[in-house]
Formats: structure tokens, C-alpha cells, sequence
């Protein structure tokens, strides 16, 4: 009988596909070709798999043998969190571009999570490896990974949504985020604007390090330094209302004001642009605003809010396309990043800096 310390890192729980590809001195990747494209890969290769895979105890998921028949008709899609989203309605555009280009394409939608706990994480993977589904479109995410089980390994086609994951070879569809907002933080400076707060994402996470890489080099340009922003918020985007608010109260206590906002989503400025009002400040008159998501209601706000405006849906509709490509043509392994460009909608929340506020 064998010792628990002699097992590889997966038998606790069953062996896993990274367990045979350990045994076998193989790529994981090897592994999945050799179960779901057995043609794809030579003969003593496959031999090696085998045998790794009956020593120990390995049976391939049902998934491998789905993909070979072509039962499967559905694609899973793994949200970032919960579907409430504040104003910009992001998640639900996004995700009616990808049901309609599915329901096209002869697929069905599963919507795979409401979080990102651990629970819901092992329900993507028992999906993603249990032979119901073709394909994963991760949204605006990490790739889930539990007890040793990553999404990679399922032997599954992957495509990223508005997150770029290309540097782990998966191809990704997102936006052109940084250039977007270097534009419009550019438009600012030339509309005489030389202070600004920056109302930003959690640190480190794929959109805030791009949208505010875009200020800091539209500064740069400028001759500006990074002293010439102040950043405000820092936490998930859910909580957008909530960083709108606080980041009000912080200028309103700030001795010398900026002149400008760089807002991270609608849902920041929307709130911000209410509580500022509420103090007795005027837009664009004392400060102008910008956001980015290009929300419906940007236009009903008071002033109309500009706001950079994503093509979601055309993007969702561009990640299905590339995700059924890779379904039908599963050898191709080009980790394609496909970039569909956002713009600047103007709308009256932009002014140029009144009288004495344009100097530095």
C-alpha cells in the first residue's frame, strides 16, 4: 500500500491530468491533445500517457470523449463576480453580445458563477471538466484554479474577454484601454487642465494598471509629472458608487483643487458628479469630468457625463468568433490578442479651466 507521501500532489482528490503529465515527463497540454486529438501526437508519446495514466488510476473525463463524438453544444461563461454591476451595465451588455452570437452560431450559454469564492470556483471546473460544455469565455477574470485543478487543464478552448491573458496562452479580446484614456486625459491638458484626480480601480488589477499607465503618459507628453494627479479609491470595481462618493469627500477637503476627474467607470462619476453638485460645485464650470465605460445613462446624467465608450457587445461577439474558430480547429495554438478600439463620446461635463484655475 502506498504511502501518502509517495503519491503524486493530486491523489488526495483523485489523479489529476497534471499528475500524468508529471509521470509521463510531458507538457499538460500533451496530455490534452493526446485525449481529446490523439492524432496530434506520436505514437510513443501516447504510449507514455497510457501508461502514466493507468498506473495511476487515471481515467479520462468524460469532456475528452464529448469533444471527439461532438455531443456538446454549450459554452460555459465565468463572470467575475456578481452580475450587479451599479450603472454602467457592463456585465449585461457584454453578455448579450456573446448570447446572441452564440444562439448565431448554434451554441447555448451557460453562466457559470455568481462569485468568485472557492464553491463556485470548483463548480467551474467540475463544469469545464465534466463533458457538458465546448468551450469557456472568461470575462474580465483570473483563470479559476482549486485543489491543484486549473481551468487550462480541462482540455477545453479558452478565450479572455476585455482581460488580457495572452501572456498564458489564451487568447484574449479586450479594448484599447491605456491608448483611450492617454487620449482623453490629453484632451484635458489641452482644454488648459493641469490638476487632476484619478478615481481608480483596485491596485494591480489589468484595467486600472492600463487606464492609469494612459494618464501618467499623456502627463508625460505634457511635461507634466505624477505629482500633477492625485489618486482616489483603490478598491473593486463593484463598489464604483461608493469610490464616487468617498473621493468627493476627499476633494471637497482638499486646500488646492483639481480641475479635473479621470473616473474608472460611470458608476464613479455618476456618484461623485452627485455629491460634488450637492456641495455647491459646478460642472463643467469648476471642474470637469471624465469616465469610461460609455454607459446609456451618461447621457441623462446632469451635465451630460463624457465618458469613453466601450464597444462590448461587438467584442463579446468577437470573443465567441474567435472561441468557436478554436472548437472547430482545436490544434491551433496562436495565443491571438484581438484589440477593438473604445472612444471618447463628448458631452458637456468637459470645459476649458475658467480664468486663474488654468495656471499651475
Amino acid at each position: 500500500m502506498k504511502n501518502n507521501k509517495d503519491l503524486p500532489a493530486g491523489d488526495h482528490a483523485g489523479p489529476l491530468m497534471a499528475d500524468v503529465a508529471r509521470l509521463a515527463g510531458v507538457a499538460i497540454s500533451t496530455v490534452s491533445r493526446a485525449l481529446t486529438n490523439p492524432g496530434r501526437v506520436n505514437e510513443k508519446t501516447r504510449a507514455r500517457i497510457q501508461g502514466a495514466a493507468m498506473q495511476l488510476g487515471y481515467t479520462p473525463n468524460a469532456l475528452a470523449r464529448g469533444l471527439r463524438v461532438g455531443k456538446s453544444n454549450s459554452v460555459i461563461v465565468v463572470l467575475p463576480g456578481p452580475l450587479y454591476y451599479g450603472a454602467s451595465q457592463i456585465i449585461p451588455q457584454v453578455l448579450s453580445g456573446i448570447n446572441a452570437a452564440l444562439v448565431e452560431g448554434g451554441y447555448h450559454l451557460i453562466i457559470a458563477n455568481l462569485d468568485r469564492g472557492e464553491q463556485s470556483e470548483r463548480h467551474v471546473l467540475d463544469l469545464a471538466f465534466g463533458g457538458s460544455v465546448q468551450g469557456v469565455l472568461i470575462l474580465s477574470s483570473a483563470v479559476p484554479e482549486v485543489d491543484g485543478r486549473s481551468l487550462s487543464q480541462a482540455a477545453l478552448p479558452i478565450v479572455s474577454l476585455l482581460h488580457d491573458l495572452t501572456a498564458l496562452d489564451i487568447p484574449s479580446v479586450v479594448t484599447n484601454d491605456r491608448e483611450a484614456v492617454r487620449g482623453a486625459t490629453a484632451e484635458l491638458i489641452a482644454l488648459g487642465h493641469r490638476r487632476f484626480q484619478y478615481l481608480a480601480g483596485p491596485p494591480g488589477d489589468y484595467h486600472d494598471v492600463e487606464r492609469y499607465a494612459g494618464v501618467l503618459e499623456a502627463l508625460h507628453d505634457a511635461g507634466l509629472g505624477e505629482d500633477a494627479v492625485l489618486r482616489s479609491g483603490g478598491i473593486d470595481y463593484r463598489h464604483g458608487f461608493r469610490i464616487g462618493v468617498e473621493a468627493a469627500a476627499e476633494y471637497h477637503g482638499l486646500a488646492t483643487k483639481p480641475t479635473a476627474i479621470i473616473a474608472t467607470s460611470d458608476d464613479m462619476a455618476i456618484s461623485f458628479m452627485s455629491r460634488v453638485h450637492q456641495a455647491g460645485y459646478k460642472i463643467p464650470t469648476d471642474l470637469s469630468i471624465v469616465s469610461f465605460d460609455g454607459s446609456a445613462i451618461c447621457d441623462y446624467c446632469w451635465p451630460p457625463l463624457s465618458s469613453i465608450l466601450q464597444p462590448v457587445e461587438e467584442m463579446g461577439r468577437r470573443a465567441v468568433s474567435l472561441l468557436i474558430e478554436r472548437i472547430n480547429a482545436p490544434q491551433c495554438e496562436h495565443s491571438e490578442r484581438i484589440i477593438v478600439p473604445s472612444t471618447l463620446v463628448r458631452r458637456d461635463s468637459l470645459a476649458p479651466v475658467a480664468g486663474s484655475m488654468a495656471l499651475f
